[in-house]
């Protein structure tokens, strides 16, 4: 048995590998790769199962890869190929190579090369010269590398198609050690980003980003900047969009000036972290507020707001945080921008985390604040404010903070980032959809690993999932270790250690097959680390 790691190397001659051998080969054949008809006991025995040896990959008790070999004719390949040993070297003793299959934690990783290591030595104990197989289309680069040789025309159908190939103890050895570097630079290489900023951006956003710099008077800037403000109300059915130099925090701060000259006292709306900090950015502006205040993640409902506003009748603006990234809760804006309109009030949003991820509508909304980077997946460093009325320069207001004054300059009111400009521009001309589907699939397969996650599909947004670390275990060293596998989730911002958190931000451009990879490291490291163990 060869030993590499924690994953180990042999010919399955136990009932239970038996077992995982026919779900893997149910999960690969049948729900992966459509070759067969579903059944209800999630298993497929291969039809040459008697004549099959299996080479298989474990990890730990966990059957995480495999590959049968058989040396009986007629082959499967005899029976797709007419006249097969002519595309063979003359003399050859062949074996047929079927069924390779790779949990998905696994692949990218050096149990592909572990397997076929095995499966030489085998052959050659067994006499074989020549091993065939039927190479997906989808991998035949990594086929190439190992040494396999293609021959012949493509067998199968239209919904999977194979290559024959074979490989020569010649060609392997040739091959391999080239393709031990090449398998060590790719698991060195692979990372995945999971922040809510800042967030993967496409190469639009990268390429205009790095255009050369251009004045803010630069009449080609003042046109891009009208043509960002336009996709941006489009986008949001806001009547106005001004856009600044700064962060989320910047655009709040914007908000709190604004709302300094407001008579009345205001509401502010409080079930997390951001919630919590729009509450400290009101008390720097001195602005009079009452606040309805519940523990994280727990709704504050349209019902609740109603009746405070009926009990507090001078109350004239309500403030509250769209999405509140330290849980994902999604506050219900439609209910409380009806309610805010039958108390003739104004209501204000801190929107960074909301817009862009999904389906945000701001009409009817007093004042919003979002940023260039998170949902809208460019650059961090534009702050973006959001307003249903024209405003004036409010000479009492600190300059840069006046919303009026941006306004009136058409949003170019000082020096201003027209790389950042670019870059939010072509974010937006290229923008993000929210796949629901691997939303579904992330949650669910958390879930099936145990892993608690606060809220559900429906109340928490589908840019933010947070998980409970058990106590068992700190946030802080599985995101640290995360992170030395190159997945980043969010888990350093002290309201996450505070309460042993660790966050997945879906911001950005997700591909799905690098996400569903990182995630399955993910749920790998949460086993190893609260069971000492890869859970299926």
């Amino acid at each position: 048995m060869n030993n590499t790691g924690t994953i180990t190397y042999s010919i399955a001659n136990q009932p239970d590998e038996m077992n995982q051998i026919y779900q893997l080969n149910y999960e690969t054949f049948v729900e992966e790769i459509p070759q067969h008809e579903t059944n209800q006991n999630r298993v497929l025995i291969d039809r040459f199962h008697d004549e099959n040896t299996y080479i298989i990959a474990k990890h730990d008790k966990e059957v995480i890869g495999m590959i049968a070999v058989r040396g009986n004719r007629p082959f499967s390949l005899d029976q797709k190929l007419e006249s097969l040993d002519s595309y063979l070297p003359f003399g050859s003793i062949p074996c047929e190579i079927r069924l390779l299959s790779i949990k998905e934690p696994f692949r990218g990783s050096k149990v592909f090369y572990g397997l076929c290591e095995r499966l030489v030595s085998f052959c050659l104990e067994k006499g074989y010269t020549l091993a065939l197989i039927s190479g997906t289309t989808r991998q035949l680069k990594l086929y190439r590398h190992i040494g396999f040789k293609p021959f012949g025309p493509l067998v199968g159908d239209e919904d999977a198609q194979y290559q024959p190939m074979y490989l020569t103890k010649q060609n392997f050895e040739r091959s391999s050690k080239l393709f031990k570097r090449l398998i060590e630079r790719e698991e060195k290489k692979f990372t995945h980003t999971f922040l809510p900023g800042p967030v993967p951006v496409n190469n639009h956003v990268e390429k205009a980003w790095n255009s050369a710099p251009l004045s803010h008077r630069d009449i080609s800037f003042i046109n891009t900047m009208k043509n960002v403000q336009y996709k941006l109300s489009q986008r949001t059915n806001a009547n106005f969009a001004e856009i600044v130099v700064g962060t989320g925090t910047m655009a709040n701060e914007m908000i709190a000036a604004q709302l300094s000259r407001l008579p009345g006292k205001g509401l502010i709306l409080v079930n997390g972290e951001f919630g919590e900090r729009l509450v400290k950015q009101s008390f720097r502006w001195n602005l009079s507020f009452y606040k309805i205040s519940k523990d994280w993640n727990t709704p504050i409902t349209g019902l609740e707001v109603n009746e405070f506003l009926n009990e507090h009748p001078g109350i004239t603006w309500i403030w509250h945080v769209h999405c509140e990234t330290s849980t994902g809760y999604i506050f219900p804006l439609e209910e409380i921008k009806h309610i805010a309109g039958q108390h003739n009030i104004k209501l204000c949003l801190d929107a960074c985390s909301s817009i862009g991820v999904f389906p945000v509508d701001l009409s009817g909304v007093y004042l919003a604040s979002t940023v260039s980077g998170k949902g809208i997946a460019s650059y961090p460093g534009l702050a973006i404010l959001f307003h249903e009325k024209e405003l004036k320069p409010d000479h009492t207001l600190p300059t840069y903070l006046d919303i009026g004054t941006y306004q009136q300059a058409g949003s170019v009111p000082f020096t201003h980032s027209s790389n950042s400009l670019l870059a939010l521009e072509a974010a937006l001309k290229n923008p993000v959809n929210t796949d629901s589907a691997l939303i579904r699939w992330i949650r669910e397969t958390l879930a099936s690993n145990e892993m608690a996650v606060l809220g559900d599909y429906e109340t928490c947004s589908p840019g933010v999932i947070t998980i409970e670390i058990p106590s068992t275990i700190s946030s802080r060293d599985f995101g640290d270790i995360l992170k030395d596998q190159g997945i980043h989730v969010s888990y350093e911002s002290g309201y996450l250690l505070e309460r042993n958190w660790v966050q997945i931000a879906l911001m950005g451009i997700q591909k799905e097959a690098a996400a569903k990879r990182a995630v399955n490291i993910i749920t790998q490291q949460f086993n190893i680390m609260t069971k000492g163990t890869v859970v299926n």
